[in-house]
């Protein structure tokens, strides 16, 4: 007999703890324990307290991801919810909580042409990043050195699929920061829709009207300890993707003095596997200029992979950024660290967006 893949538990809603259109964050009653909970409102209908649930408990009682929430299957007193009749794209295909999407590029959206006669990027800068913590403080750094940026943030379905999961990007819509979202694969709840990367980085420089994008996945990236065994290798088919396309790719590598962990030591196993083994074009890595015994360590790592002679390799100077991210460190958050604790990993994002300002200035 077939295993179960899910662990299913009813509950009772007894306290709502914060909720907006797409997300309620409540605390549920699980057999006498009180556990945090997520409702996607527009997957299981509005709910409120005293409503009976059915909820997805498995990442929490295994201990696996998620940051320590269930998430409502069910709710009990909503027998009933009807979609209107817009958009024929469906995502989490031929799973019980399949959605329908209106994507930008189907027949009928008003953009379907868009994509019809997209010849293409025409240099437009892409940075290419590998976990959802990469995200905000290129932004922030972004931000700073031109407000009048148009930035556009490409979610992949390597993580998170919902792009209400992550608190960062909504935070960063609440204050303005960022132009518009993109969901794109299975990855669902952007501003925009689109069914892969290519049709994405289109809508990203066509219809967004970016002056750049950034592509990671969601919070939640899936590792094994093991060389390809890992989501963020799909920042490889990213980079190809951008430069298939005629844009300018900018990868941003993984680097971090912090994590103890000998894989991840200095520019990351991730970062170093993707750039010898995975994308196959050439793209600009961007490292920040740092202290000499920390700039050997990256330098080694990439010439024993001779990742210099497949790529253009830029070391950025960071200067005062280090001051302007620092006055974010409570906000700014890896593996549970946060600037001052990690310094470098968020100065190798300021150093991409650094790159890529001055690449928007000169090509002007």
């Amino acid at each position: 007999m077939a295993e179960n893949l899910v662990s299913i538990k009813k509950g009772t809603v007894v306290k709502i703890l914060k909720s907006d259109e797409f997300r309620t964050d409540i605390i549920v009653d699980l057999d006498g324990k009180y556990e945090a909970a997520i409702n996607y409102n527009q997957l299981t209908g509005k709910i409120n307290e005293f409503d009976t649930v059915i909820l997805n408990t498995t990442a929490v009682e295994y201990n696996l991801g998620t940051g320590g929430y269930h998430f409502v299957i069910n709710n009990i007193k909503r027998e009933k919810l009807v979609v209107d009749n817009v958009g024929h794209i469906m995502k989490l295909r031929y799973t019980p909580l399949q959605v329908k999407v209106k994507a930008a590029e189907e027949q009928g959206s008003p953009h379907h042409k868009v994509f019809v006669n997209f010849t293409s990027l025409r240099g437009f800068p892409v940075i290419v990043g590998s976990i959802h913590s990469m995200l905000l403080p290129t932004v922030i750094t972004l931000n700073h050195l031109n407000p009048k940026l148009k930035i556009a943030y490409i979610m992949t379905d390597g993580a998170s699929l919902p792009i209400a999961f992550s608190n960062t990007v909504v935070n960063m819509q609440k204050e303005k920061l960022i132009k518009a979202t993109i969901t794109i694969g299975h990855a669902f709840g952007g501003d925009i829709e689109c069914v892969n990367i290519y049709n994405g980085l289109i809508a990203a420089k066509e219809i967004v009207m970016a002056d750049v994008a950034i592509v990671t996945m969601g919070p939640g990236i899936v590792g094994t300890g093991t060389p390809y065994g890992f989501s963020g290798i799909e920042q490889g088919m990213l980079i190809d993707a951008v430069n298939s396309l005629g844009g300018t790719s900018i990868f941003l590598p993984r680097i971090s003095f912090a994590d103890k962990r000998e894989r991840h030591y200095g520019m990351s196993h991730h970062s170093r596997t993707v750039l010898s083994k995975i994308v196959n074009t050439k793209t600009t890595v961007i490292v920040p200029k740092l202290q000499l015994n920390k700039k050997r360590i990256i330098k080694k790592q990439i010439t024993d992979l001779k990742i210099n002679e497949k790529h253009c390799i830029v070391e950025e100077e960071v200067g005062m950024l280090a001051l302007v991210l620092s006055k974010f460190n409570n906000s700014l958050s890896t593996m549970d660290r946060n600037f001052n604790q990690d310094i470098e990993f968020f100065l190798t994002c300021a150093s991409a967006a650094k790159y890529s300002n001055r690449l928007l200035m000169t090509n002007k």
